[in-house]
This record gives structure tokens, sequence and C-alpha cells, in this order.
């Protein structure tokens, strides 16, 4: 399994990705790694380390998408970028997938022009994996898409669902809507227009959740347009941080503090990999024709060794094929069209 990794990507390149491509490729027996970007820098970083030298490539792009540059001018002005010569790989067959922690909107864009939607997909959204107190969710859009129609939210409802079965093993996923209430009268047009959608396809649709109820474990796929969902995402990965950070201070404070941390550092270190985003490594891009996996900008090693797996996996499993056929087959048996908006673009 060959994966082009963008290793100017993030905000701690190339070191952190260069580190995260060796240790993939010394932890596992079949991934290649291409690391594309600025070729004097990514050897340099190589010199350092030990690896099997036929399992890890360097592929030269001069030109490096900043993280706070516009979208546009990275299409129009950076064609020789990591990112674009990265997904240009597999477009070209010369990969299995692209992984990229850099510029998140750069990288969509990229692959949107040059991998083309899926088959149905009017927007490609990307789908997170998160904890519960039961195991794992999919939160699709984790924000690939500020502005939404009703439309798009059924097509997230039904790429999440085939994704969660694929990747988390669910034969039938329980999918939701976010709202503001549970009743299928809250919520903005937007999200009830998209629950009558979603109520009537054969898919085990729940209804609306609240926020409070995230990760009970109740849902399996929470669907929601881009801009909450990172808003979700965001808040969600800061709580879990200060959460562990107030715990450690608490305990300091008390008398018996060292002591308290002995017994219950097991427990502390637990919680800290169960909300670590580096765990999961990354999330991928769905409804392209392609696999590309959007990491943290502030991943580690370890979360660019995870999206490495990550990728590789998706690509074994072939879901984009599923995602394709979910779509078809609801396409097929549903009056729905998925090219006339239910409501006016509100951009």
């Amino acid at each position: 399994m060959r994966i082009v990794l963008d290793a100017m990507g993030g905000d701690y390149a190339p070191r952190v990705t260069v580190e995260g491509a060796v240790e993939t490729v010394n932890e596992t027996g079949d991934i290649e790694v291409v690391l594309i970007g600025q070729e004097g820098l990514i050897q340099e970083e190589l010199r350092q380390k030990r690896y099997p030298p036929e399992r890890i490539t360097v592929r030269h792009a001069p030109q490096v998408v900043a993280m706070n540059e516009p979208v546009s001018t990275a299409v129009r002005r950076k064609r020789d970028s990591s990112i674009r010569l990265g997904i240009e790989m597999v477009k070209a067959g010369e990969a299995h997938a692209f992984v990229s922690a850099g510029h998140s909107g750069a990288t969509m864009a990229f692959a949107l022009l040059l991998l083309g939607k899926s088959e149905g997909v009017d927007r490609p959204a990307i789908a997170a994996t998160m904890p519960t107190l039961k195991g794992r969710f999919v939160l699709i859009d984790a924000g690939a898409n500020v502005d939404s129609e009703p439309t798009n939210l059924l097509q997230f409802a039904l790429m999440g669902n085939a994704y969660a079965r694929a990747v988390l093993g669910v034969q039938s996923p329980r999918v939701a809507l976010l709202s503001i209430g549970e009743e299928d009268i809250k919520g903005n047009e937007l999200t009830k227009e998209a629950f009558r959608l979603i109520k009537d396809t054969d898919l085990n649709f729940v209804g609306n959740i609240e926020g409070k109820d995230i990760f009970t474990g109740e849902v399996d796929v929470l669907v929601c347009d881009g801009f909450i969902g990172n808003v979700a995402l965001k808040i969600s990965e800061g709580l879990a941080e200060t959460i562990l950070k107030m715990l450690k201070r608490e305990i300091a404070d008390i008398a018996t503090g060292r002591l308290a941390y002995l017994f219950m550092k097991p427990a502390l270190k637990n919680f800290k990999k169960k909300t670590d985003y580096a765990e999961y490594g990354g999330a991928p891009l769905l409804g392209i024709r392609g696999t590309c996996i959007i990491s943290h900008g502030r991943s580690t090693s370890k979360a660019i060794r995870n999206a490495l797996k990550t990728a590789a996996r998706f690509a074994r499993l072939g879901v984009n094929d599923l995602i394709s056929s979910e779509l078809a087959r609801y396409g097929e048996a549903s009056p729905v069209t998925f090219d006339e908006p239910v409501v006016q673009n509100r951009r």
C-alpha cells in the first residue's frame, strides 16, 4: 500500500511528518510512504533516522501552502505545492492515498479539482471519528462546508452510514441530526428540512440529538453542517485537554496529591488516550474519487503514524466504492434529486 504524505504539512513539519513516516514503516509491513515536499529539508531529517530505505522515497515539491493562505491563492499560484503534486500522484495511480496535516481547505480544493466528486455527491464532507462512553462515532461534516443545504445533509448521512459500516464495523449505524432539541419541530430551516429528507430513507435514523448527548454513545453517525461540526470538534478537543489539566491541578493541590496521583495515573492515562486526537490520526474527505486524509495541524508523529494507517485501511476497504453504491442505491429509489436544492443557498 503506497501512501503519499505531505511532508511540509502541519505546525511541526517536516520534523514530525518524517518521524511519523519512519515510525510507520518500522511498525508495519505493508505500507510504503512517499514523502513529498522540499527535498533538501526532508533528506536532512531522514539522515538521522533508521528505516528500510526501500519503504520510504522522497518526491520534490518546491512550493508550500501556508496555513494562513487563502484557498483561491493556493489553487492559482501553488501548482507545484506538496499538496497539489501529492494529490496528482493519487490521480495518476502512483499512490493509493494522500495524507496532509497542512492547509485543509487547499487539500479539499485540490482534491475536488484533480480527483473530482463521487457519483451522486454535491459536496464532499470531512468525517471525524470521536470517542463516546460506549465506543466511537462519526461526526460529519467536520469542517469541509461552512454553508450547507438539506440535500447536502442527506448525502452526509448516507456517506457517514457507509463509512461507519465499513470502518467502525457497525452493521446498522444509528444516524442522528445535531440540533437544539430532540423534537422534529426543533432547529432551523436547514435541520428541519434535512430531518424530513433523512427520515424518508431506509437509514436507521433516530432523529435529533442535542449537544449534551453527543458523547453518550446513543448514535454512530452524527450529521451537521461543516460550520457547526468544526466548532463542536474543536470545543471537544479543547474540553478534553482542559479537564485533564484541571484534574492534575486539583490532585496536586491536596495534601495527599502525590499518593492519589499514583492510584489515578492509569485512569488518567486511559482517559488521555481515548480523548487524544492523535489516536485517530486524521479524518477522511468523503465523496471524492480517491482517498485523502486530513490531519490536525498540531499533529504529532503519533498522529501522522495513525493517519497513514487510516489511509491504508480506507483504501484497502474500498470505502469510496461503498459510498458510491450507497448513494446510487438511494438515488434510484428516492424521489429527491441531488441536483435540485430544497432551499436557496444561504451564502
